[in-house]
């Protein structure tokens, strides 16, 4: 008998690891992985439709911790609990970090293999997604107009109308400002959350005066560099984005109706955080 050979075996019974699942919780019970692993099924006879799909369903589960993460941020920043929120916050960042690395992946499907698949995708789009529509919102980029890809699923319409409605995570964190005293405008603390935000001047300057002191208002500078931080990791996902689709398809209209590479470069223009990235001009 080769002893070695045995080795792992004779590892897990010293161990003495469980392995007798037949009357309690196993890793597999846990997970649900019966469920979500039986949810990759392809429609085309395509080899590579397995990668298209795995790709945008791990994307689709990062993005549920991720509101996860953002909603209760939200909730702390609200209640002036910043160190929680700023864990929170780290954490997005971080899961923006995975989206983006997730588009090496997908940029190894070639022209011709996508192209085999097209047609079973029909009108479906990643644009209907409504976890992203409701990261969109609650990180403030409001449109109304987005609401109605959802508008024939009323439970999945009153999830992305609850955050096109609520405060964003720019409309807390200013909030917050005002609260500690900053000249945050009233027009920008108290205004309708479902239209899109406004960079301010005034903003600006309340910003200005927690870094150019960071000592007297270190948690709110930490704060900003939080926001920094999501917006950058945002903005390479968006980039990542836009070149995986140009190298892909090209310049083809995207299957969803819009014109693909055309409408992912202008979203490359939209700030979220406005007075955040002006302000480094004039320090």
């Amino acid at each position: 008998m080769n002893t070695a050979a045995n080795l792992p075996e004779n590892i897990v019974l010293d161990e003495k690891a469980k392995l007798d699942f037949s009357q309690s919780m196993s890793y597999g019970d846990y997970l649900h992985l019966d469920a979500i692993l039986s949810a990759q099924v392809p429609r085309s006879p395509d080899h590579n439709e397995m990668l298209f799909i795995v790709q945008h369903q791990t994307s689709e589960l990062w993005m549920k911790l991720m509101l996860h993460e953002l909603g209760a941020a939200i909730r702390c920043i609200a209640s002036d609990e910043l160190g929680t929120a700023f864990k929170m916050l780290a954490r997005v960042s971080k899961i923006m970090e995975q989206l983006v690395h997730a588009w090496d992946v997908l940029a190894t499907m070639t022209p011709p293999e996508y192209s085999a698949i097209r047609p079973y995708l029909a009108s479906s789009s990643g644009f209907q997604s409504h976890q992203y529509r409701c990261i969109e919102f609650a990180l403030g980029n409001k449109n109304a107009a987005m609401l109605k890809p959802h508008a024939h699923r009323p439970d999945l319409l009153a999830q992305v109308q609850a955050a096109f409605e609520a405060p964003s995570l720019y409309d807390e964190s200013l909030r917050l400002l005002a609260r500690r005293g900053l000249a945050v405008p009233a027009s920008h603390t108290e205004r309708d959350w479902t239209q899109p935000y406004q960079a301010s001047a005034e903003v600006e300057q309340a910003w200005l005066v927690v870094y150019r002191n960071p000592k007297v208002h270190w948690d709110l500078y930490q704060l900003g560099e939080e926001l920094t931080d999501l917006e950058d990791a945002f903005r390479l996902w968006r980039f990542r984005h836009v070149t995986t689709v140009e190298r892909v398809i090209g310049f083809k209209r995207g299957t969803g109706g819009t014109g693909g590479v055309s409408y992912l470069r202008k979203m490359l223009d939209v700030v979220l955080f406005p007075e955040i990235w002006t302000l480094r001009t004039d320090l």
